[in-house]
Formats: C-alpha cells, sequence, structure tokens
C-alpha cells in the first residue's frame, strides 16, 4: 500500500491552511498545474529525504556502534547517520541527503538533519523546500516486524511551521535489496518537453 505523504506530506492537513509560504505555494501550485513534469526524479536527480522514505522500494537499515547506514534500493542510494556524538555542521555543503545525527531515546533512534541542497522536492505532488530546511525522524520499531517513522519537516524559508507526519513501515522478509537504476531502460525522455 503506498502512503498518502508520497504524493503529498500535507496530505493530514487541509490543503489551504497548509503551512506555506506565499512562494513556497505559487511554486507548489504551478507545479500541480503541470503535473509533476518538473520533478527532479524524472530526470533521473536523486530523490533526497524526506520523499525517499515515502518511497513504495524497499530499504535496508544497517546500524554500527558509531554510525547508522539506510541503503536504498531506489537509484542504490545510501545515507550516513553519524551516532558519534557530534553535532550537526554550522555550515555544511549542501547534498541531496543533507547531514545526519542520530542518538536514541530509550527506543527510538532521532535522527537530525540539515545542509540539503534545493534540488529535491518534498513529495511527488512538488511541494518544495530551501537549504534552510530541518529535518527531525523518530525511527520507533512498535513490533518484529512493524515500524513507525515520524518526521518534522521545520523550513523557514519555505513554511510557515513544521509539518509533521508518520510513514508505517512493514519489514520485508526473505528478500534483499535489488538494484534500481532511474535511467535503465529508460525510453520517456524523449517525449519530455
Amino acid at each position: 500500500m503506498r502512503s498518502p505523504y508520497f504524493l503529498d506530506v500535507t496530505a493530514d492537513i487541509d490543503p489551504k491552511e497548509a503551512p506555506l509560504r506565499p512562494w513556497a505555494r505559487e511554486e507548489y501550485e504551478r507545479r500541480r498545474a503541470r503535473n509533476s513534469m518538473d520533478d527532479p526524479t524524472t530526470r533521473c536527480q536523486p530523490t533526497g529525504v524526506p520523499a525517499l522514505h515515502t518511497t513504495p522500494i524497499p530499504f535496508k537499515l544497517v546500524q554500527l556502534p558509531e554510525l547508522v547506514v539506510i541503503l536504498f534500493e531506489k537509484d542504490v542510494d545510501y545515507r550516513q547517520i553519524f551516532m558519534d556524538g557530534r553535532s550537526l555542521p554550522s555550515d555544511p555543503n549542501p547534498s541531496f541527503m543533507g547531514y545526519s545525527v542520530g542518538h536514541w531515546e530509550g527506543d527510538t533512534l532521532v535522527v537530525e538533519s540539515s545542509g540539503f541542497n534545493e534540488s529535491t522536492w518534498l513529495d511527488r505532488f512538488g511541494h518544495p523546500h530551501t537549504q534552510a530546511m530541518k529535518l527531525t525522524e523518530r525511527f520507533r520499531r512498535l513490533t518484529i516486524g512493524r515500524m513507525d517513522l515520524e518526521m518534522t519537516i521545520d523550513d523557514p524559508g519555505a513554511l510557515t511551521a513544521p509539518i509533521t507526519f508518520t510513514q508505517s513501515m512493514v519489514l520485508m522478509p526473505d528478500t534483499e535489496l535489488l538494484e534500481h537504476y532511474c535511467i535503465e531502460n529508460e525510453r520517456s525522455s524523449q517525449h519530455f518537453e
């Protein structure tokens, strides 16, 4: 089952009350009017987070003593979450996945990220963000096969208030990640505007 947040990170909010700054609302509406044709992923750019966590494609968490690595099947991408007590850098080099640090609060892995470039969308409908975006994720395993991921997007450049939603995830046992490359066997780009 596909998450409603895959299409729209504001799925739980009345569209008229979505906390978008005027320029962000205008850009979002422009992208929607074009049926998301400008989505960077249609041109094989990385999806970025939080959108990658709502995409219905598997990922794997690898936990080491001072590092958590998330391996994504989509575009064979990855994230590093530093667990060694360091702080977020004050002036990170902007990237698709940002820069992430984490710590444990009881049984919840809390990940704070910043340093995102503006090349990704928050969802497939096209909610924009700025380099000021900070993302807080709370990974909490509910049972042996279920996990909730609460994500809070705080971006004073694009939002008037943070957006929080919870993505439910299900363990996929007896399977491994496969290579999934955007461009492999691609035959549609010739039809783009």
